[in-house]
């Protein structure tokens, strides 16, 4: 019934309806709740905003339909492409520059070189822990490929968007975040390419209404790819935060983290060693499971702090799997108290 819905929504392109045109992409009914999304030319993204506010009116007039979440896959580029074939050709406008994000003081990279030392866990333990000190903060996962954050943060339910242009974000433990997972299926995958990704990125980072804040926490996705090079271009970042397991392997991808950040000019304000010891909670016994004080040797040879570690516990991940982390769920535990000391070491 949405697909037919969407049928009469004519795209400016081809003459067809959007969906004959194959722009509409990972369309998903729960319950009372359509999201979807449209993939067009990034060049074009001024042509199909009205096109994609007649799309939800449409699906929002499908019988059982209260909420309708559709998103561009692009968005506007500045300057048009210079023509190559051109015998002269006028000089392009020189570029901007990274700009502020309204209303945000401070942005703050969490990152790694690899997957699987527990990034996207840090930063919505780092989120909750600065709101715990009393700031204003929002989290933002960046990971379009793995979105974890609405798990992490308990958070369920297409966000809103009650002027068609801007997204009402989702609070929770204090936190005000947004995540693409909030917006798609969460067993289906993003088998979206670069410029898809790109492009969604951008609305998560300028189409969300995030109020004064006075940090913006994005969780990254692992490695040194499109995703931080289009943030560092284009977006004024505060610093970085790298977070590595202590094994050599992990290091090794923690140095080119922060060569490329080196690289993009963002200042790393520090290394948390996460999985730091293991505390057997039966008897006591410390250890170290994947070695321990590596990632304090590396922050000293890079020249930046470390600034905080963090055990390895069974309540960690519990809490996580919950959508209660552990600085909110375990407040007085030795864990939460870590995250908490890193917090204090950022601000």
């Amino acid at each position: 019934m949405v697909a037919g819905a969407l049928k009469s929504v004519a795209d400016p392109e081809s003459g067809q309806d959007i969906v004959t045109a194959g722009i509409v992409r990972a369309l998903a009914v729960e319950g009372d709740t359509v999201r979807f999304v449209l993939e067009i030319d990034p060049a074009k993204a001024e042509i199909y905003e009205p096109v994609r506010a007649r799309a939800e009116e449409a699906a929002r007039g499908v019988n059982g339909v209260a909420k309708v979440s559709a998103v561009l896959t692009a968005h506007q580029a500045k300057s048009p492409p210079p023509d190559l074939k051109a015998a002269k050709q006028q000089a392009r406008p020189a570029p901007s520059g990274p700009e502020r994000l309204p209303g945000i003081d401070k942005v703050i990279l969490v990152a790694s070189g690899k997957g699987g030392v527990g990034k996207s866990t840090v930063s919505a333990n780092f989120a909750c822990a600065l709101a715990a000190e009393g700031k204003r903060v929002a989290l933002l996962d960046a990971d379009i490929y793995g979105p974890s954050q609405p798990r992490m943060m308990g958070v369920s339910g297409a966000p809103e968007s009650p002027d068609g242009t801007l997204i009402t974000p989702k609070t929770a433990h204090g936190v005000t975040m947004m995540s693409i997972g909030l917006m798609m299926d969460e067993d289906k995958a993003a088998a979206w390419r670069g410029p898809m990704v790109m492009g969604a990125l951008q609305q998560l980072l300028t189409k969300v209404q995030w109020g004064e804040q006075d940090y913006l926490i994005i969780d990254m996705p692992p490695g040194t790819g499109d995703v931080q090079m289009s943030l560092g271009q284009k977006t004024v970042v505060h610093g970085a935060v790298i977070v590595s397991t202590p094994q050599d392997i992990a290091l090794i991808d923690a140095r080119k983290g922060v060569d490329m950040f080196g690289k993009l000019n963002i200042k790393v304000l520090g290394v948390i060693e996460n999985m730091s010891t293991h505390v057997c909670s039966n008897c006591g016994h410390e250890e170290h499971i994947f070695g321990h004080g590596g990632a304090a040797r590396e922050a000293e040879k890079m020249g930046v702090p470390l600034i905080g570690e963090i055990p390895l516990h069974l309540s960690v991940r519990e809490a996580g799997d919950e959508g209660r982390p552990v600085v909110v769920r375990d407040p007085d535990s030795p864990q939460a108290q870590a995250f908490r000391q890193a917090a204090r070491a950022l601000l």
